[in-house]
């Protein structure tokens, strides 16, 4: 597994993976903080390529200066194996280069259902953030 930088020739099948993995709801809010981010800073969309496949994608952003974990997704055929660990400590790394002052996950109704595999990498409920309509990834 390499985990790396959203690249432009990743767009194609980084969007055939969300449209996978998330809801159509979803995806749709998820696209649009997508484009914002890639426009402000895509060092902090990172995609997991498994022998030369994306297989997962994490999108960070940074809000009056805090990092924030927004959207994680991995292919069901590489869930369970790690990719989704390894893809949060991979942005964490470069929340803490840019030194944040604290770092959080958006807390929303499409990420609840795996706000445990957060907690099992330390995060506590006071990380979770649910005014998550308040970033500007995501107001524009």
């Amino acid at each position: 597994m390499d985990v790396r930088s959203f690249q432009l020739a990743d767009y194609r099948p980084v969007t055939e993976l969300l449209e996978t993995v998330l809801s159509e709801e979803c995806y749709e809010q998820t696209m649009e903080a997508f484009g914002r981010q890639l426009s402000w800073d895509s060092e902090l969309v990172l995609v997991a390529a498994v022998d030369e496949e994306i297989a997962g994608i994490i999108i960070g952003t940074i809000d009056k200066g805090r990092g924030y974990y927004y959207r994680i997704a991995v292919h069901p055929n590489y869930q369970r194996q790690g990719l989704g660990k390894e893809l949060i400590r991979s942005l964490r790394g470069r929340f803490e280069q840019r030194n944040v002052t604290k770092i959080m996950v958006t807390a929303d109704e499409h990420n609840e259902p795996i706000l445990s595999l957060y907690e099992s990498l330390g995060y506590a409920a006071t990380d979770f953030f649910r005014s998550f309509q308040k970033l500007s990834i995501v107001a524009g």
